[in-house]
């Protein structure tokens, strides 16, 4: 009962230290896209108009997403807007609380942890998380979305369920960049998943097409290729390979040298990827993904959350002090909000190394994480399995 009460106190202390940090690091954004979000489908719903042509008051953003997004997100015009809200914390709670169990609790079965004081510190820890916090005060889908491709991986794709690719294809229907797992299917030669999740994305998108035809063709011919809706491609917070490029010449970015770094990238990752276990499928391919969208904002970095927790199991199963260290690390550059000392600009070598971090620390936790060898195991293990999985450890 005495180790109850410590471990009480310890996860009461933890619990203060991280309100304290998050009331003096987080940046409230008034949830600022759940905004969008909503006027748009009121405007759409209500009004008659055309979802992509409402713009927020006094800004010039607007809706970016497909309309099968639009058609998910239409329940939001028939609540008010701190309902809506409400709704927006909720669902990036409940799916952060979820992957962070699937993800972690095998790290505390095979360590001997007591399960509820270790997911109470590791929520805390992630709450922390930068592009977290921000997917919180924007209104971001990003967990959303995150909880569709982890479920769809970790629980239908390895364990070779026939509806493996369903999540992978809403999710790709709804924000295009998670399209990337479709890829990865392909590369990992999954590929009835992979034309599950195919015909998923098609045929979500068809009933948008059928559903809001004129919303259909505006969005495929014109605010698809329309990036002044959603930003400078050099500002600070565009954390992939197309924002270094733009920060080297915001006036003139070179498009070939950013298809060359995403050819290289993606060539790297294949390689890694090929015939790793479904939990580095996951963490891989999230940070990858990032790297190579032509647009990842700090909040997009979501995505980068499998590969942290994966880094610090597998540091923690090798027992190795450096690869523990990096962890430590890129964990505490990525609660920080270091890369914005230069929101206002990036001159000079010191400037480029550290408004781009987010982007070096995602190319080495694609280099550095080290994936369990699956040579001669069978091709679809299940997932939580990872008691044996953590004793073949290969460094990368």
């Amino acid at each position: 009962m005495e180790r109850v009460h410590r471990r009480i106190a310890v996860v009461v202390a933890v619990v203060l230290a991280t309100a304290a940090f998050l009331s003096f690091a987080a940046i409230r954004h008034g949830y600022f896209d759940l905004e969008v979000y909503y006027g748009a489908v009121n405007y759409w719903a209500h009004d008659g108009g055309q979802i992509y042509d409402w713009l927020k008051p006094n800004s010039k953003y607007g809706y970016t997403y497909p309309p099968f997004a639009a058609l998910t997100m239409l329940p939001m015009a028939f609540v008010s807007w701190p309902v809506a809200i409400v709704f927006s914390c909720a669902a990036a709670v409940v799916t952060t609380g979820l992957l962070l169990w699937w993800l972690f609790d095998p790290v505390a079965r095979r360590e001997g942890w007591t399960r509820w004081f270790a997911f109470a510190i590791a929520a805390c820890l992630v709450a922390a998380f930068e592009p977290l916090r921000e997917t919180f005060s924007f209104g971001q889908v990003n967990t959303l979305l995150l909880f569709l491709v982890a479920a769809d991986l970790l629980w239908l794709v390895g364990r070779g369920h026939r509806a493996a690719g369903v999540g992978i294809g809403l999710a790709t229907a709804i924000k295009l960049t998670p399209g990337i797992f479709i890829l990865y299917l392909l590369v990992t030669r999954r590929w009835w998943a992979a034309l599950t999740a195919s015909a998923t994305a098609t045929g979500a998108t068809l009933l948008a097409a059928a559903v809001a035809p004129d919303a259909s063709r505006q969005f495929w011919t014109e605010m698809l290729w329309n990036t002044d809706r959603i930003g400078s491609l050099s500002f600070v917070s565009n954390q992939s390979l197309r924002g270094v490029v733009a920060r080297l010449d915001p006036v003139h970015p070179s498009t070939v040298l950013w298809l060359a770094l995403v050819l290289a990238t993606l060539v790297v990752w294949a390689w890694r990827v090929r015939d790793a276990d479904v939990r580095s499928g996951l963490a891989l391919t999230g940070v990858v993904g990032c790297l190579v969208s032509p647009v990842t904002w700090v909040h997009h970095l979501v995505w980068l959350l499998p590969a942290l927790i994966l880094l610090f199991d597998r540091a923690l199963a090798a027992r190795d002090r450096r690869l523990l260290g990096f962890a430590v690390f890129a964990y505490g550059m990525l609660i920080s909000r270091f890369v914005w000392i230069w929101e206002r600009g990036s001159p000079g070598v010191s400037g480029f190394v550290g408004s781009n971090m987010y982007v070096w620390l995602s190319i080495a936790l694609l280099v550095l994480l080290p994936i369990p060898d699956r040579r001669g195991e069978p091709p679809l293990s299940d997932w939580s399995s990872a008691g044996a999985d953590q004793q073949r450890i290969v460094r990368a």
